[in-house]
């Protein structure tokens, strides 16, 4: 037998003693979210680190050079391998002397790699995991992206430190093409760190849209380049709890890497107490009597510089946010400050609003959904504006967020022809004891009255993550794993994701699994992960075994 076959023989050999001895050896428990199709068989390679290849498919549209796939290649090798620096180098040489190689093959039909992830992004792809290879085949780069996810989770690995993949066939897509997350960093200033460890866990997740809720009442930390009093005097520190040009850059980019979007939010006219600190006149100065109480309200609508104003703001935020939407807010409204301002009344007794003030509310979020649409921005705003009755442009997305009748809600805007985002089931800023996760994991965005075209009109939605209790040193927790409910719930078939109880041991591998890639997810029950054990003195010693064979 030739040195080479020999070694071959030995690596095979290796493999069959490891199989054998680890009897603690698990499976992968699937994929989290489920794949639309997928079918393992109980044959298995045995992979080596050093023999373990990505490469382009010949008829891949994208080649060397695709900066997407280029990255996401090496950054899928350390998540698939996450021990392979750590282990002894004599160890490795010793058990995986030319050993048979397992190649990945990446195939997309377009190429897209300078671009970004947009509404109409096709994340569909196929995997084909057999003996010595995997074939992935996706439309886009964004596609590859959620495969090569896919892919990762398939690997595991045994008490004795090798690494297996089953024989494995994936269909898979998304059923919903808007799939977010929405983080609040106003009520407390989240440090760069945390964001981009959050749009990790995202893509993990198959998450694709980052809803930065950047600003609100407490704080404005986005350092405006038109308007950089905004944050001088309404961040909680002009230098410190600031998000610069370059921070803001820097997450798109990062997003943009996994397949992610970033949906800025700047809400108004509410929530916007921040904002006065930084922009004289723009609020609405509040009365008690006929006099100044010296308090400011809402921003004010009813002067031409608010208008003006806004305009600039929103110029800047199409120049510095790529993606295609933009969210207004127009929420939570107090109508107190307006009704006591004499000059505000008037406006109304001119315009004919007489003394209903959502009118004058639907006054100003008309005049600013019309300024996005001249920038060919698409407007989200949250389900107070349709409440209002405001003449809404058709193809405005409206966002629901209030309790328990979200099924009437999407009910009445569907049928007024608007696509429709849900939120508010997964406000997982609330949390309880015991398994919560459960309850998003029930619900069914599709479950209302209406015909099957404005079921189609409800495009997702998002777990939403607010700030006046969590900062840099919960939000992982928090977030991990239960915003993996609402993100299977978003991708998977939902008639196969119905059960909770078969959903769980999925969930709680995963959980591990994202502990392992350093993300801090708080347990889902009583247990323990495999890996929290060192098990490089099990593998030393199985490789001492094999030398005596």
């Amino acid at each position: 037998m030739s040195r080479s076959g020999s070694h071959s023989h030995r690596v095979r050999w290796w493999c069959l003693i490891v199989a054998v001895v680890a009897v603690w050896v698990q499976q992968v428990e699937g994929v989290w979210p489920l794949p639309q199709q997928l079918h393992q068989s109980a044959d298995r390679d045995c992979l080596s680190p050093q023999r373990f290849s990505f490469t382009y498919g010949r008829d891949s549209a994208a080649q060397t050079g695709c900066s997407v796939l280029d990255a996401a290649f090496k950054r899928y090798f350390s998540i698939i391998f996450p021990d392979f620096t750590t282990l002894s180098e004599n160890v490795l040489q010793y058990m995986w002397s030319e050993p048979q190689p397992f190649v990945v093959s990446v195939s997309v039909k377009t190429r897209g790699c300078d671009g970004y992830p947009d509404e109409d992004s096709d994340e569909s792809y196929t995997l084909s995991v057999s003996e010595g290879q995997a074939v992935l085949r996706s439309v886009s780069v964004w596609g590859a992206l959620r495969g090569l996810e896919s892919l990762s989770q398939l690997v595991y690995q045994d008490d004795y430190g090798t690494y297996f993949i089953n024989k494995t066939e994936i269909v898979d897509f998304p059923r919903f093409a808007f799939r977010g997350l929405l983080l609040d960093t106003s009520r407390h200033y989240l440090p760069l760190y945390a964001i981009l460890k959050t749009l990790d866990a995202m893509a993990y997740s198959k998450l694709n849209v980052f809803h930065w809720h950047i600003v609100d009442d407490p704080s404005f930390p986005y350092q405006s380049r038109t308007f950089p009093d905004l944050s001088n005097k309404g961040a909680f520190h002009p230098f410190t709890h600031i998000y610069t040009q370059s921070d803001v850059i820097r997450v798109i980019e990062h997003a943009r890497m996994r397949g992610i979007r970033v949906v800025p939010e700047f809400d108004s006219p509410g929530h916007t107490q921040s904002w006065g600190k930084g922009q004289p006149g723009l609020l609405t100065p509040c009365y008690k009597g006929s006099v100044p109480s010296g308090s400011f309200g809402p921003v004010d609508p009813t002067v031409d510089t608010t208008y003006k104003f806004m305009a600039s703001l929103l110029k800047e935020v199409k120049f510095v946010f790529p993606d295609s939407y933009v969210h207004l807010g127009g929420d939570e409204v107090s109508f107190a400050c307006w009704q006591s301002n004499p000059n505000v009344r008037k406006f109304m007794e001119k315009m004919g609003f007489g003394k209903d003030f959502t009118k004058l509310e639907s006054f100003y979020m008309e005049s600013i959904m019309n300024m996005t649409a001249a920038l060919n921005k698409t407007s989200i705003v949250w389900q107070d504006v349709f409440d209002y009755h405001e003449r809404i442009p058709q193809d405005t997305v409206l966002e629901i967020w209030k309790g328990a009748k979200y099924q009437t809600e999407l009910s009445r805007m569907t049928q007024a022809g608007h696509r429709v985002l849900l939120s508010a089931p997964w406000y997982i800023n609330h949390i309880s004891y015991g398994q919560d996760w459960r309850n998003s994991y029930a619900v069914q965005p599709q479950n209302f009255s209406g015909t099957d075209e404005q079921k189609k009109l409800v495009i997702g939605g998002e777990v939403a993550m607010w700030g006046e209790y969590v900062d840099a040193t919960n939000l992982s927790p928090r977030l991990w794993p239960r915003a993996c409910a609402a993100a299977e719930r978003l991708w998977s078939n939902e008639e196969k994701t119905l059960n909770a109880d078969l959903a769980f041991p999925r969930l709680k591998e995963f959980r591990c699994e994202l502990l392992r890639r350093g993300i801090q997810a708080e347990p889902l029950f009583v247990g323990h992960c495999r890996h929290e054990y060192d098990g490089l003195h099990m593998l030393l010693h199985a490789v001492k075994v094999s030398r005596t064979l």
